[in-house]
């Protein structure tokens, strides 16, 4: 009998067996060239202007680290081309309404919510529940994706239901990545995918290997990005009306300033997790997301890579933190078991601490989706820190400053009694 997880990854052991064979004959190999995407993205959108935005050159730095140290697949270059056309006919149409309404850049994005720390620690979870509130607004899935209406503009909005076949399709060539990272095109969406329009993201370093583009983002800086992060939020508001932005992603700790600088009123709630349990869980994260790309994958690259990276990461989380000392009313910091064990106690937390007021319809279908679902859908995983060579005595180490810092406990042995009275963080 062939079990159901096999079944589960046959389209996707058929994909790989195709995507061999294109490769060996050489089909989509062609570079990939900054230019002809441009012109191809004002021949398919009918829009010429894409307005003020400098993305040629991280374009350029991008796609040659995709051509020389990606190793894509045949899938691989098919879906840079699409998602780089999408990205450059977004740009197109938001120029074009831009023109026929000036107002556009005049919406005021007013003290949004950003919700950081480290990955895998809960912060998907928590945007999902504050997205629930009808007060609040949050970047969903199809608006990252087709931020204006397509087609005819027929109702209902199609959008939605384009972005779940997408999603669809990618799942069957990546099985295994709802139970780590739940797909719904209907959830809210993690900024990177705002700032992946002008090609300064910190998305593109974890779905593809290409080293030479990170280093260039870390020197460039953020300022840009952020910029055109707000203009998209601009857009979309003045589709929706005004409300409360609450946006999400523990990358936004390497850009604080630029953050800052573009949002000076903006208010932070810090997610904090033992490191233990998130390096493993985000190395196997990004091994997933990468497979569908690349020919190769290197667990040990991964690891380092992960390692390095949010060592970084959190004494960026320690430095924010102390910067953020002398305005403690616009900062909040609740810890992953906590938000676990009381998801509806800690948004109201967070509500009393920004000085919001909760709807009645906000908790009772906030309160509806922690009993759907009280763990965010997800699976459980196990991973194992020597399947991409890291070791779990050396990490503690790395990690000490940020574990004394914010008095994180190791989430092992065992979790604490219900009864047990919360301790809440001092900021």
């Amino acid at each position: 009998m062939v079990s159901s997880a096999a079944l589960s990854n046959l389209p996707a052991r058929i994909f790989r067996a195709i995507d061999r064979i294109a490769d060996g004959l050489g089909l989509f190999n062609r570079p990939l060239r900054p230019g002809e995407l441009i012109d191809r993205a004002r021949k398919n959108s009918g829009f010429d202007d894409f307005g003020d935005w400098s993305f040629e050159e991280p374009l350029a730095v991008l796609l040659k680290a995709y051509q020389e140290e990606s190793n894509l697949r045949a899938f691989g270059r098919i879906a840079v081309r699409w998602d780089t056309l999408r990205f450059l006919s977004n740009l197109l149409r938001f120029r074009a309404e831009e023109k026929k309404d000036p107002s556009i850049v005049e919406e005021p994005i007013t003290q949004p919510i950003f919700i950081l720390g480290l990955p895998r620690s809960g912060t998907t979870f928590l945007h999902n529940l504050l997205a629930e509130d009808p007060g609040n607004l949050a970047p969903r899935c199809w608006q990252t994706l087709f931020p204006y209406p397509v087609g005819d503009g027929r109702k209902p909005d199609p959008r939605p239901d384009m972005t779940a076949r997408q999603y669809a399709r990618f799942l069957m060539l990546a099985p295994e990545l709802p139970s780590l990272h739940p797909l719904d095109a209907r959830a809210a969406q993690e900024c990177i995918e705002i700032t992946g329009h002008v090609f300064r993201s910190l998305r593109f370093d974890t779905t593809h290997y290409i080293p030479s583009y990170q280093e260039w983002l870390d020197r460039e800086g953020h300022l840009e990005a952020y910029r055109f992060h707000k203009r998209f939020l601009q857009h979309l508001q003045h589709q929706s009306g005004k409300g409360r932005w609450v946006l999400k992603s523990p990358d936004h700790i390497f850009a604080m300033d630029a953050l800052r600088q573009v949002y000076p009123d903006a208010r932070f709630v810090f997610v904090h997790r033992d490191p233990m349990k998130v390096l493993p869980s985000v190395a196997r994260l990004t091994e997933i997301l990468r497979q569908p790309f690349t020919r190769k994958i290197d667990p040990i690259q991964i690891g380092r890579q992960v390692s390095d990276r949010w060592e970084l990461g959190s004494m960026l989380l320690v430095e924010a933190s102390e910067q953020l000392n002398s305005t403690p009313d616009r900062v909040f910091h609740v810890r992953y078991k906590e938000l676990i064990r009381e998801p509806f106690e800690i948004v109201s937390d967070i509500y009393r601490q920004f000085g919001l007021t909760m709807s009645a319809e906000g908790e009772a279908r906030i309160k509806r989706a922690i009993a759907e679902r009280p763990d965010g859908g997800y699976g459980r995983n196990l991973y194992r820190f020597e399947d991409f060579g890291l070791n779990p005595a050396v990490e503690r180490k790395r990690y000490a400053t940020y574990l004394t810092y914010f008095g994180m406990q190791a989430e092992e042995p065992a979790r604490r009694p219900a009864s047990q009275t919360k301790v809440r963080m001092a900021v």
